[in-house]
């Protein structure tokens, strides 16, 4: 019997540096036996171009891409760009060309990464194109990338029509050019509906990431520089590393959700190498950094993954990513940020019985805060009240569908407690609006609840401010005001989709508790005042057990 099989090519996925010609420069007509072009004009010289003007200057005017350092045109797709070609003479109605913009290795018209414009009577494919004047041998192009087009760098040639087949430009990587998402156009996944909010979650090259307790938040300054010399093409070369599809790169939440993974270097030799100890012997404390510019830079030029990186740094390269291929975004701070492994509504911590903390049998953590990212846009895989802004998150914590990685969650998922929606949105809910359990072990093993703390968790969340150096309280966004019955709404659906809470009934407790500290230098005495209120009618007898460490902003006790 014999067998027949299907040979299957690799899914083209590298944008960067195709080296090889894309076509020979003159192509007959099939049945086209002559090698030299003919004109289509009887008793005219065929036509042939002279150059080619990328109107650089205005055209990133338009797009809002002047501040891109790079010797390439940058545009934005779903609007206009112009381009003036001169030919070798005048064009007269028996004259006809086209533009072909390709991206990737093995462009091919039927996965949009082979794009034909036509100025004439003929079909173009997806992307739009008409003559807007003439003056002698130079002719002025519009042309209008699709709003789905595919992200990245093109290369650019000029075909003419000549009597016995298609006479192309050469090669010129002059005429490569950029395309980005486009948060001005309405047609766009990524369109930001507020010109202000478009300069703050796009342009902004600088910002603020917000650290510390809820008692005491502190600001880091950060520059993500997105616009500086060579990023943009580091942030190309992130996609050909992981080998993220060509074809899928004009998909947002696909675009995300691949960044999210490869920011990190847990299991994709991602960008940034983590570190959680006080050893960063072997490379530079993530303390250090200040911004994303040296890191994307040098992860481009080495192809290793930099060291080393905590929430904070993770969330700046990304929201670097992101705002250079024109995807709004920000950073947020979840202050009191749950970190549930066992996958539940509930944080639990265990104590011995004797006060102690029983780390053994402790899974989850808190940490101070944690920091993540927002990106702005259309969730076109789920209905339209999850469009908006969806958590994004670098810091390799948990896997999802077997990657380090996180989102998009939409926002108001989250807050609503509709968990069921793609992707993590259960992970991130825990994150800020889990029951904090105080749990007691016994020496048999048994864990005993003894208070639950419904307000600890996700106690604030913050972001810059739009237009001014300062932070806005995001934190309405992602959770109703406890108590409330929308909040008992969204605690009750959360439940429907699996995720459990703690449902003791527990006595109300007769001692309260209240400790005050004040902030202290290194190396100088604290004061700390605790103060015990006895809620009973009896006198009571407390034994308490007081333990005090310096800890890292994740919750761990350092050694």
């Amino acid at each position: 019997m014999r067998k027949s099989f299907r040979l299957l090519s690799q899914v083209p996925n590298k944008n960067l540096h195709i080296d090889h010609d894309d076509f020979r420069e003159f192509e007959p007509f099939e049945g086209e036996t002559d090698l030299i072009p003919r004109s289509t004009a009887p008793g005219t010289e065929p036509l042939t171009v002279v150059g080619v003007d990328m109107r650089k200057d205005f055209n990133e005017a338009n797009h809002y891409t002047t501040e891109y350092v790079n010797n390439l045109l940058v545009v934005r797709r779903a609007k206009q760009f112009v381009i003036d070609i001169t030919f070798s003479r005048p064009m007269v109605p028996q004259d006809d060309f086209q533009l072909e913009f390709l991206i990737g290795e093995k462009p091919a018209a039927n996965k949009d990464s082979l794009v034909v414009v036509t100025f004439r009577n003929r079909r173009s494919t997806s992307w739009s194109g008409k003559i807007l004047g003439t003056r002698d041998t130079v002719v002025s192009l519009g042309i209008t990338a699709h709003a789905k087009a595919i992200v990245g760098l093109y290369r650019m040639y000029v075909a003419v029509v000549v009597g016995n087949g298609m006479q192309r430009t050469e090669k010129d990587p002059n005429t490569n050019l950029y395309v980005l998402f486009n948060p001005w156009s309405p047609d766009d996944e990524v369109f930001y509906p507020d010109e202000v909010g478009r300069t703050e979650y796009v342009l902004n090259s600088t910002g603020l990431i917000y650290m510390g307790t809820p008692e005491q938040v502190t600001e880091r300054g950060w520059v993500y520089g997105q616009f500086e010399k060579g990023v943009l093409d580091a942030c190309i070369y992130i996609m050909d590393v992981c080998r993220m599809p060509i074809q899928s790169r004009g998909e947002v939440t696909k675009m995300v959700r691949t960044a999210s993974a490869l920011i990190n270097s847990q299991d994709d030799n991602g960008v940034l190498v983590g570190n959680w100890s006080d050893d960063f012997s072997m490379g530079t404390p993530p303390t250090t950094w200040t911004g994303s510019t040296k890191i994307l830079l040098q992860y481009h030029n080495t192809g290793a993954p930099v060291s080393f990186a905590q929430c904070w740094v993770y969330a700046g390269v990304l929201n670097t990513f992101l705002r250079c291929l024109g995807i709004p975004s920000r950073v947020i701070s979840n202050f009191n940020s749950a970190h549930d492994n066992t996958g539940n509504l509930k944080t639990e911590l265990v104590f011995k019985e004797d006060g102690t903390p029983d780390r053994r049998n402790t899974r989850d953590s808190i940490w101070n805060y944690h920091c993540w990212n927002e990106a702005f846009m259309k969730r076109v895989d789920l209905p339209p009240k999850f469009s908006g802004w969806q958590v994004v998150d670098a810091t390799p914590q948990e896997t999802s569908d077997g990657y380090f990685r996180c989102g998009p969650a939409p926002v108001i998922a989250i807050r609503d407690g509709e968990l069921c929606h793609p992707f993590d949105c259960g992970f991130v809910f825990a994150e800020v609006n889990s029951d904090l359990i105080f749990m007691v072990s016994d020496r048999y093993g048994n864990m005993t609840p003894k208070k639950v703390d419904t307000t600890y968790i996700g106690k604030m969340l913050y972001t810059k401010a739009v237009s001014r150096w300062g932070p806005e309280d995001v934190t309405r966004t992602y959770k109703h005001p406890e108590g409330s019955p929308q909040d008992k709404e969204t605690m009750a659906k959360a439940e429907q989709y699996g995720c459990a809470r703690d449902q003791s009934d527990l006595p109300a407790s007769k001692l309260a508790i209240q400790i005050s500290a004040q902030a202290g230098f290194v190396g100088e005495p604290l004061k700390i005042e605790v103060t015990f209120y006895n809620q009973a009618e009896l006198m009571k007898s407390v034994k308490a057990h007081m333990e005090i460490a310096v800890t890292y902003y994740t919750g761990v006790a350092s050694s």
